[in-house]
C-alpha cells in the first residue's frame, strides 16, 4: 500500500528478578523467620505476672508457641 509507514511491535517481556534481588528476598524472608521464631520463644519463658499485665492467658501462649516459625500472621 503506498504511503504507509512500516511500524515495528515492541513487546515487553516480564522483567526476570536478578540473583541478587531473589537474594535479597530469601534473606530478608529468613530473618523475619528467625524474628518469629525468637519473639514465640521469648513469649512462651514469660511468667504469670508478665502474662496478666499483658491480657495473656497460658493457653494463648500456648497457641501462639506450637505454631510453626513460617506461619507470619503480617503476611496475611
Amino acid at each position: 500500500m503506498k504511503g504507509q509507514k512500516g511500524y515495528v511491535l515492541a513487546t515487553v517481556l516480564p522483567r526476570q528478578p536478578s540473583l541478587g534481588a531473589w537474594a535479597g528476598k530469601l534473606g530478608r524472608q529468613l530473618k523475619r523467620w528467625y524474628q518469629l521464631a525468637e519473639q514465640r520463644r521469648r513469649l512462651a519463658m514469660l511468667d504469670e505476672t508478665a502474662l496478666k499485665d499483658l491480657g495473656l492467658s497460658r493457653g494463648d501462649v500456648m497457641q501462639e508457641v506450637e505454631r510453626p516459625f513460617w506461619d507470619d500472621p503480617l503476611s496475611r
